[in-house]
């Protein structure tokens, strides 16, 4: 079974990321829920953006790393919306990442706004709504697409949903989409169960 380190969005923890956390525990799998927000869960994606600002970047990455402490070395990061950009930078650059998972989100691997290459060897599955302003409208889906081209389908695979909702997957949010999400839990496990 695989051992994961899930990354919430800009809403921080809430009850809808720890529910999907144990449903991916319910297949087995051991996953830790970091809380970089220690405990503030702000009503917007507006409000939380402004709280990462307030934090910075470097703190964010500090409380990310300093979670990782006292956790086995070999992990699948994984993260919703916001929380990609901390899954897919660990991923990217801990020698024993063993996957990643990425909610809603996908950074670019080649090109200007690229975080780095990725590492040979380790997989990655992608979820998001083919009408998701942010996903599919601002250029993660693309990105997505080219991340699966470079890594080769046998070991990247991508789940496009249809929908027009962001963080449909947090059963506490207005945004939640049963169906899908249940989909994405399915395919997530498959993926666990291969990586683990």
């Amino acid at each position: 079974m695989a051992d994961v380190v899930l990354f919430h969005h800009l809403l921080g923890l809430t009850d809808g990321v720890r529910a999907f956390a144990d449903q991916l525990r319910a297949g087995g799998h051991t996953v830790h829920t970091p809380d970089l927000f220690d405990g503030e869960r702000p009503a917007t994606l507006e409000e939380g953006l402004a709280l990462t600002r307030r934090l910075g970047g470097a703190v964010l990455d500090d409380r990310a790393d300093r979670a990782l402490a006292d956790l086995p070395k070999a992990l699948v990061y994984a993260g919703f919306s916001y929380g990609v950009g901390t899954a897919q930078r660990l991923a990217q650059t801990r020698p024993d990442a063993r996957g990643a998972l990425l909610y809603e989100a996908c950074l670019p691997v080649t090109g200007e706004w690229a975080v780095g290459p990725w590492p040979a060897g380790v997989p990655v599955q992608i979820h998001g709504m083919d009408k998701d302003p942010f996903f599919a409208l601002e250029g993660d889906l693309e990105a997505a697409r080219e991340l699966v081209d470079i890594v080769g389908s046998d070991r990247a695979e991508l789940f496009v949903y249809p929908g027009d909702q962001h963080l449909f997957t947090d059963s506490a949010l207005p945004s939640y989409d049963a169906h899908a999400a249940a989909l994405v839990v399915r395919r997530s496990r498959v993926f666990l169960d291969r990586v683990g």
